[in-house]
């Protein structure tokens, strides 16, 4: 009988796999349908549960919400990236995993673009105006990147394994429903206000 040294070490079983893909997957799931949704929501006058803070700490609570948002997504790449390192599957190799990266790439871009309306000094002779409506539109558009890596995530067999029927087109339905009421927001913000001034 081989000696412990010699024998071929067991694979993975399948049940780490999957709770490393389920631990994953509510990573990425929080970051972006609730921390990152919360974060945009934060300037509502609807919706906000910080309505009566000033602008100031509404911002500080939006850039702290968007960095967890970040780290949430992060390590949720992190463990999908990891989890298929150890199961010699290939990295990045469906529109899920290529707009899920790129994505997560933009959140953090955009979280440090964020830094030059937290701290003003930092943006130069860039108006403050100016840079809220980029911010806010490319922060749209981020979070749009995020609501189609959800849903192309729930055209995978892992998902479809775990939501059949009404559940399904269920879960599909939340961010669509959610990137309405972002859109709408940003919009009802930035855009309409910014053609009332004209």
């Amino acid at each position: 009988e081989p000696s412990p040294a010699e024998r071929p070490s067991p694979s993975p079983s399948p049940e780490p796999f999957l709770e490393r893909s389920s631990s994953a997957a509510t990573l990425l799931l929080r970051a972006v349908s609730l921390l990152m949704t919360e974060a945009l929501l934060v300037f509502s006058p609807e919706a906000s549960p910080l309505r009566g803070l000033s602008r100031k700490a509404k911002a500080r609570a939006h850039w702290a919400l968007q960095a967890l948002a970040v780290l949430c997504a992060a390590l949720g790449l992190g463990l999908v990236a990891y989890n298929k390192h150890l199961h010699g599957t290939g990295h990045l190799r469906t529109w899920h995993g290529r707009i899920g990266l790129l994505t997560v790439l933009y959140f953090a871009a955009q979280s440090l673009g964020g830094l030059l309306l937290l701290y003003p000094k930092l943006a130069g002779c860039w108006p403050p105006g100016k840079l809220r409506l980029y911010h806010a539109t490319a922060g749209l558009v981020g979070y749009l990147l995020g609501c189609a890596s959800l849903m192309l995530g729930m055209c995978s067999l892992w998902f479809t394994a775990a939501a059949r029927g009404a559940a399904w087109y269920l879960a599909m339905l939340c961010p669509v429903l959610t990137s309405l009421v972002v859109m709408n927001q940003v919009s009802n913000a930035y855009l309409y206000r910014k053609r009332s001034q004209h």
